[in-house]
């Protein structure tokens, strides 16, 4: 009995350097993500005062935004996996070759998301917006919605080149600057709320597209920051002497790196679409249900950091360590990781849980918005351990380069079994809409299964820069 209790210690439980090494990578990302989301909730309570209408127009439109960000995230992701186990081996040549993939896939997407959400704006907005204007004004929603969308457009720039850098350096080990250029944006666009919304100091009283603004300029400030201070130092981070001297890259890696992050960017793809979808099949059941999922999910992404954190904590540390080729300090880590998320998961959840009634209160909405928002929390926080380990085990076949073995895993599965289930229970059953939304999360129990035995099995332990 003994031996057995020491051996899951061993395996699970990490010393203090281990835990210094994981919080030194995680806690820059927990601090970043905790003030943008932080932001995020006062940005919403700002919109949110001027009424149910502006607060889910501007919900929707980043919904839709939420889609172009995981794009982004899945265009970087093939190329970071290269990133980290070139940086493994101390490959600047290879960095810089997956630093130009990146900006070229992301240039040639954020160009075709420009000009869907140009051409087809109005539609894709409205599909959020169903039944006969029960719970708000849907014509003056869909209008809140085009203005702010209007402007947001063209912060996706912005948006791109600082992806193509902070994912870089954090694949690299430096996850101090985003975090600190995170911190500097997400004040200026309180600032800027404050001033532009309501129009103080002077300034004109501008509602959403105000809100709209404030976004557009943090995003630019955030991007100067990185793409400056990163140049400046190059001594340190000495991939970028002579990053920019040429934009070519080599055929035979450019395909390389396309065959291995194409799962991941359509995995990507797929799956925000797939959250959209289950966002409007909830959406069927009026404007206040879009009210409360928007408070809940604004709640949810602050509640979330720590395991976002741990699922780049082993993007980073295993990455590495497979590019080096330490196998066996790979999977021990991991281990590792993934037991400490889960744990981390359920101390979080316990607190989201016990307060979720008070922070839908502080919004200017409806009472029923406030209540299905409450009910919406509670769920979000019951799922938040298995979301934890399922964050952890994607992170994990993805560092060993499994990405078809994730677009499995993730995407295929919110299409074969969440979209369906969440279509067909909305439309066809009288059940609560949180009834719904509790059965649909209850089926990643399905994914926890099949991540347990990939991860059991070793599949994603491979050196695929060597």
């Amino acid at each position: 009995m003994e031996k057995t209790k020491k051996s899951f210690k061993e395996k699970f439980i990490g010393d203090r350097a281990f835990y210094g090494k994981v919080m030194k990578v995680a806690v820059p990302i927990m601090v970043q993500n905790g003030i943008t989301n932080f932001v995020s909730l006062l940005d919403n309570i700002m919109v949110g005062q001027c009424g149910t209408e502006a607060m889910s127009g501007v919900a929707i439109v980043n919904q839709l935004m939420f889609v172009y960000f995981l794009c982004m995230f899945g265009s970087s992701a093939g190329g970071g996996i290269f990133t980290a186990q070139y940086f493994g081996i101390r490959d600047d040549e290879g960095i810089r070759y997956t630093v130009r993939y990146k900006f070229w896939l992301m240039s040639v997407l954020s160009v075709a998301v420009i000009v869907i959400a140009v051409i087809f704006g109005s539609d894709l907005i409205g599909m959020y917006l169903n039944g006969e204007n029960e719970g708000g004004d849907l014509a003056l929603t869909l209008k809140y919605g085009l203005d702010y969308m209007s402007i947001t457009l063209f912060s996706i720039p912005a948006i791109m080149v600082g992806m193509v850098y902070s994912s870089t350096l954090r694949e690299c080990g430096e996850t101090m600057l985003p975090m600190k250029a995170g911190v500097v944006a997400v004040i200026v666009n309180l600032v800027l709320n404050w001033l532009l919304i309501y129009g103080n100091l002077g300034f004109p009283e501008l509602g959403v597209r105000g809100a709209a603004i404030a976004t557009l300029v943090s995003r630019y400030v955030e991007v100067l920051i990185v793409v400056i201070w990163t140049h400046l130092h190059a001594s340190v981070h000495t991939f970028v002497k002579g990053l920019w001297s040429s934009v070519k890259l080599p055929l035979k890696l450019a395909v390389k790196f396309f065959l291995t992050g194409a799962p991941l960017l359509v995995n990507e793809t797929l799956w925000s679409l797939g959250i959209a979808s289950l966002t409007q099949s909830y959406s069927t059941r009026g404007l206040s249900v879009v009210a409360g999922q928007n408070i809940a999910n604004t709640i949810n992404n602050i509640f979330n950091i720590v395991f976002i954190a741990m699922g780049d904590a082993v993007a980073i540390i295993v990455g590495q360590l497979l590019g080096a080729g330490d196998m066996k300090k790979a999977k021990d880590e991991d281990n590792k990781i993934i037991a400490f998320s889960v744990f981390a998961s359920v101390i979080v959840a316990s607190v989201m849980f016990l307060t979720s009634g008070l922070f839908p209160q502080i919004y200017n909405t409806s009472d029923e918005a406030k209540l299905i928002a409450t009910h919406f929390i509670m769920v979000q926080a019951l799922a938040m351990p298995q979301n934890g380990f399922l964050h952890t085990a994607y992170f994990t076949l993805r560092s060993g380069g499994r990405t078809i073995i994730t677009f499995l895993f993730d995407s295929v599965f919110m299409w074969v079994v969440s979209v369906p289930a969440a279509y067909f229970l909305t439309r066809y059953t009288d059940l609560y809409v949180i009834w719904i939304f509790a059965i649909v999360n209850m089926l990643d129990w399905i994914k926890c299964i099949v991540g347990y035995v990939l991860l059991k099995k070793n599949v994603w332990m491979n050196n695929i820069v060597s």
